[in-house]
Formats: C-alpha cells, sequence, structure tokens
C-alpha cells in the first residue's frame, strides 16, 4: 500500500443457503476474533430486518456476544438505523456495551429503514416522522450519551456519561452534509452506492465544522473484497454476491446464494452489468491483485479509513480472505482516530 490507512470490517452476518442464523452467529464471531488477531481497527455490524440472508437485526445484542469472544478491537454498528428507534433505547443499549466493554464501541448512525416497508411498519415507529426528525433525533441520542444536568427530564441508564462516539453513515449526500455539520465521522457506503462517493467526502469536508467529538474530518469508505488463489476462482466466489444483489433487485428474499460456474446461466446480461456498475469498486482477485484495487481506492478517494465486507458464502473462504487482506494492509491506527 503506498498510502497507510486504517482497515476495518463490516461483517453483514451472512446466513448461506445452507446454513442456519446460529451458524452466522458464530461465523461473526469467528471473524471478529480473527479482524482483532490480524490487526484490522474495528468490526461493525449493520441492522436488518427481515431479510432471510443477514441475522444481525438485533445489532446490539450481536455486539454484545462478539465483545464477549475479543479483547480489544473496536466493535459497533454500521448502522443503527435510528428512524426505528426511540433515542433513549439506543443510548441505554449502547450505554450497556460500553459498559461492558469500555473504549470499545463505536454507534454509526443511519436513516433509512434497512428493510422493507411493510416491516418498517412493524417496529411500530412513525417512519415519516421519525426521518424528518433524524438530526434532532442524532443531536438528542448525543445528549442521553453525555454527561446529564440537573435539568434534563430524562436520563439513559445506562448511558450517561459514556460518550460513545457517533459516527454518520449515508449512501447519498444528505448524511455528508450533515455529518459536517455536527462535527461527526462519517461512512460512505461506496460498498453499494459508488454514484456519489466522491462527491459525498467533499461536501463533508466542505461543511466540517470542530466538535466535541472531533476537530478534523475523518471520512472510512465502504469496499467489498473477494478473494481467490486464482482470478477465475475470484469471480466465481464473486457469483455469491452478484446473485444476492440480484435476488434484491427482484424482491426475492433469500439466504446468501452459493456460487455458480457461469453467472450469466442464472442472470441476464443487462442484470450482470447493471450489478457491475453497481459494485465497481469492489476489490476481486488474487490476494496480490486485491491489495492494488485496495491501494488504488485509497489514492483515488482520499479517505482516512476503509472499512471492508468480505461477501464469501464459503465459511473457510471467507476467513482465509480475512487473514490474507489483513496480513497485506493493516497497520496501527493513529491513536487520534477519533
Amino acid at each position: 500500500m503506498s498510502r497507510r490507512i486504517p482497515f476495518s470490517i463490516l461483517d453483514l452476518a451472512h446466513v448461506g443457503q445452507d446454513n442456519t442464523v446460529r451458524d452466522a452467529i458464530l461465523k461473526s464471531q469467528t471473524i471478529a476474533r480473527l479482524a482483532e488477531e490480524t490487526g484490522y481497527q474495528r468490526v461493525w455490524l449493520a441492522e436488518h430486518h427481515g431479510m432471510r440472508g443477514v441475522a444481525s437485526a438485533a445489532t446490539a445484542v450481536m455486539l454484545a456476544g462478539i465483545g464477549s469472544v475479543t479483547r480489544n478491537i473496536r466493535i459497533g454498528s454500521g448502522g443503527i438505523m435510528l428512524p426505528n428507534h426511540a433515542p433513549l433505547v439506543i443510548a441505554e443499549q449502547f450505554g450497556t456495551l460500553a459498559a461492558m466493554y469500555p473504549n470499545r464501541i463505536d454507534l454509526g448512525l443511519g436513516r433509512a429503514p434497512g428493510t422493507d416497508m411493510a416491516t418498517a411498519r412493524a417496529l411500530r415507529r412513525n417512519l415519516q416522522g421519525a426521518v424528518e426528525d433524524y438530526p434532532a433525533d442524532v443531536a438528542q441520542l448525543q445528549t442521553y450519551l453525555g454527561d446529564a444536568t440537573e435539568d434534563m427530564p430524562v436520563i439513559a441508564v445506562p448511558g450517561e456519561g459514556s460518550k460513545v462516539p457517533l459516527w454518520l453513515l449515508g449512501s447519498s449526500l444528505y448524511s455528508a452534509q450533515l455529518a459536517g455539520k455536527m462535527g461527526l465521522p462519517y461512512s460512505f457506503a461506496s460498498h453499494f452506492a459508488p454514484d456519489a462517493l466522491h462527491d459525498a467526502i467533499r461536501l463533508y469536508q466542505i461543511n466540517f465544522k470542530a466538535s466535541q467529538q472531533r476537530s478534523q474530518p475523518y471520512v472510512s469508505a465502504g469496499v467489498m473484497v473477494v478473494v481467490g488463489q486464482t482470478p477465475e476462482e475470484a469471480q466465481y466466489l464473486f457469483t455469491s454476491v452478484q446473485q444476492q444483489f440480484a435476488n434484491l433487485r427482484r424482491g426475492v428474499n433469500a439466504p446468501m446464494p452459493a456460487p455458480v460456474n457461469d453467472i450469466y446461466s442464472v442472470l441476464s446480461e443487462h442484470e450482470v452489468s447493471a450489478i457491475n456498475s453497481t459494485l465497481r469498486y469492489a476489490a476481486v482477485g488474487t490476494p496480490e491483485a486485491v491489495e492494488q484495487q485496495l491501494s488504488d481506492f485509497a489514492e483515488a478517494s482520499g479517505v482516512d479509513e476503509i472499512i471492508l465486507s468480505f461477501p464469501i458464502s464459503d465459511e473457510q473462504k471467507c476467513l482465509k480472505a480475512i487473514s490474507q487482506v489483513g496480513q497485506m494492509v493493516n497497520v496501527k491506527a493513529d491513536p487520534d482516530w477519533l
């Protein structure tokens, strides 16, 4: 790597087509232990609901389990979808995690529901109002996690005084601007929304105002990684996530598919072209090729950190990829990362 930056992992707790939710949970714990051993900066899990291929709906519960099998690596949400929840509930959950695992918890926030609208309504939040109130809810959450004052009518116990660091996550320009104005670190979802990457980073930096949490902007960006011992094996393994994205677009709710020898046997040429455009920043290839692709992405984007997801359905190949990439790219983080 020509420019040394921290690397982290976004674990989507994939449920493979021949696996159970328990299998996915145990795999997530194994990934976290391996990430710690190989020098990744943090492991995040994302809140998704009603998806047969994702096991991290109860994100805070998953993080409690991740924390129990690791010792030092930062763990957190990438992210909690705040419109689904009352800010007080999230303050209590992450205040509890901070008490369990001091100085290790990140709280990344998003404003999408993380699911379909029927499931979103079943979460029993007024979604329209909740999305509109997102900036106020983020500020309220900060208040709950900060030091209490005598005139506060509501306190978070646990949560009060924990000062769990907040991140804003986004796949558009909205959260970039808000993160800058609030002086929070920002993580952009370039692993599935590549078009706005450079505009989002520029808008965040232009709007950044120093805060109690950060004096300078800090940006991470998502990249999918699929590693094979040969280019052909990597492309074969990559067909799992290509099929997964096709299922999302078709409205098919299914576990993560196994790879196929010929992607055009299950997807049309138009589907493959559209999906590959969406996944254009994915690093796919041999370990050496992936290292170069990640280096190129870091240089082109100028981000401070890259957070990697490994959408490889075979557990052992997934773990091997995490280990190989970790050994190639990971360095000790700047102590002033947050």
